[in-house]
């Protein structure tokens, strides 16, 4: 299996002659499945590589082990590039623990949910970001997570690789547009934070018969910085 045909001169530098050549991506993992696992089935070898990243962490692969694993399959795994923990490892950031979170939710509602839920552990963050989000992702981890150290590290290995450093609560912090892959360190909670959800929810116990689409409405007028749309989904996630 391999992501794209510069795949072929991979191989062919490890001195590798594969049958057969398939991609196998997010956009066509769940129909490759029951193909790649009918050739495990029938004793053949099969490799799931990347020229970009580690499969699996950085790139698909999870569904992929998981099935075998659940058959009884054999896997093994021969380690490749891995951008979080090679960010990690220059960041000067505590590494251990660390919390690798892939990519961000799109949706504000949902990157401030996920960041929130880890506001009050005391372990590094690590994700992968766009360049065109940075910046919204950086002003919601500095609302969510409160004054941390942060580094942002871009096309490492590479000939241009940098390492920011700075902090979440430097509005100066990050502000020029950065070009190339770009993956996020940020440090512990210094102090841990009241949870930056607490007010909603104290306010949704003083009303607890209301529907959750009105309470939103309700705890957005009595709040700020949170539309009523985000409030309702927080309130559903939480199961009220």
């Amino acid at each position: 299996l391999a992501r794209s045909m510069s795949d072929r001169e991979l191989l062919a530098a490890a001195q590798v002659a594969p049958k057969r050549l398939l991609s196998f991506h997010e956009h066509n993992e769940a129909d490759r499945l029951p193909q790649v696992l009918e050739t495990l089935r029938q004793g053949q070898v099969v490799a799931l590589i990347s020229d970009a990243g580690m499969p699996v962490l950085s790139d698909p692969g999870f569904h992929l082990v998981r099935a075998c694993r659940a058959e009884g399959l054999p896997v093994s795994c021969v380690p490749g590039p891995c951008a979080e923990a090679t960010a990690v490892a220059a960041s000067g950031l505590p590494p251990q623990p660390y919390v690798f979170l892939g990519f961000l939710p799109r949706k504000p509602g949902d990157l401030r949910r996920i960041l929130g839920q880890y506001a009050r552990l005391p372990a590094t963050l690590v994700f992968f970001e766009r360049k065109d989000r940075l910046r919204a992702s950086l002003d919601a981890a500095a609302e969510c997570l409160g004054p941390r150290p942060v580094c942002v590290a871009r096309e490492m290995t590479k000939t241009y690789e940098e390492f920011l450093l700075g902090r979440l609560d430097d509005p100066a912090f990050c502000q020029e547009d950065l070009l190339g892959e770009i993956t996020v360190v940020i440090g512990p909670p210094e102090e841990i934070p009241a949870s930056p959800d607490a007010e909603i929810f104290a306010l949704a116990e003083v009303h607890p018969d209301l529907p959750p689409r009105a309470l939103a409405k309700l705890i957005q007028t009595q709040t700020t910085g949170r539309s009523a749309k985000e409030i309702y989904e927080l309130l559903l996630a939480r199961g009220k």
